[in-house]
């Protein structure tokens, strides 16, 4: 994936390239997002992200992708994760929304060679005060980890900002995933957990361009993976949320390239 190689900094002109993919990323999660109702399904989601993504030129980062090992090619543009699905939920004609759901999804795209990447927790219909409490949770503690992308700052403040938010409200964050460096490939260097020291890690230089992506349960951080090699659930089948944005350090603080 990348992650062992040292981080590679971007130019202002790579930026700009990447803020062009991400804002892409970002239609998409907006009309399938006002798709997000009882009794839609979320191959209905997919097929609009498809359309989305062909009128803007662009080529999915997902469909195909293929880690390796026993792991089978992803067969989506579209991450769809209803409730308990932490990340990579697969869209099906079958995976009908019910009123009271939470709905995570994950979007990314490459235009002209750069990668968007991005990932928001919708509400469908009226949800439960429990189910709200989360997804506020989820992406404040998304906007604190942004807040710390400044130069001079360190990978543990970011990650630190998360945990810390996240814990003081009674959720737990996922730790089996993690967010990462973005820019010609979708997953690039460093990693960027949603938990540790601050402090610590990696220097946040200018031109450094990381996608951060809280995963937060409402009960234990454990993680178990479906049969399809792909879904990832809570042990406990407990709900789940997931917010994620592609952010550069610039000399002007943090630029969130995937914000419409």
């Amino acid at each position: 994936m990348g992650f062992r190689s040292a981080p590679q900094l971007k130019s202002s002109a790579q930026i700009a390239k990447l803020r062009e993919a991400n804002l892409i990323v970002a239609e998409v999660l907006d009309e399938v997002g006002a798709m997000v109702a009882p009794g839609v399904s979320t191959w209905e989601l997919e097929l609009k992200a498809r359309a989305v993504m062909e009128r803007a030129g662009a080529s999915s980062a997902f469909l195909g992708y293929a880690p390796g090992g026993s792991v089978p090619p992803f067969p989506a543009v579209l991450c769809t994760s209803r409730n308990e699905v932490i990340v990579h939920g697969i869209p099906s004609k079958e995976d009908v929304l019910q009123e009271g759901d939470i709905l995570s999804v994950d979007f990314g795209c490459f235009k002209d060679g750069w990668c968007g990447d991005s990932a928001r927790t919708f509400p469908v219909g009226k949800i439960d005060d429990e189910a709200a409490r989360l997804l506020e949770a989820t992406e404040q503690g998304l906007a604190r980890a942004i807040e710390q992308m400044v130069v001079g700052n360190r990978l543990g403040d970011v990650s630190s900002a998360v945990q810390t938010h996240v814990e003081r409200r009674g959720f737990s964050v996922v730790r089996q995933f993690v967010g990462h460096g973005i820019g010609r490939a979708r997953h690039e260097s460093p990693q960027v957990p949603n938990y540790g020291r601050a402090g610590r890690g990696t220097p946040l230089n200018r031109g450094l361009v990381v996608a951060i992506e809280p995963m937060v349960n409402v009960g234990v951080p454990d993680v178990e993976i479906l049969d399809d090699r792909w879904t990832a659930v809570t042990r406990d089948r407990k709900l789940s949320a997931h917010f994620e944005h592609s952010v550069a350090v610039t000399d002007d603080g943090p630029l969130v390239l995937s914000r419409p």
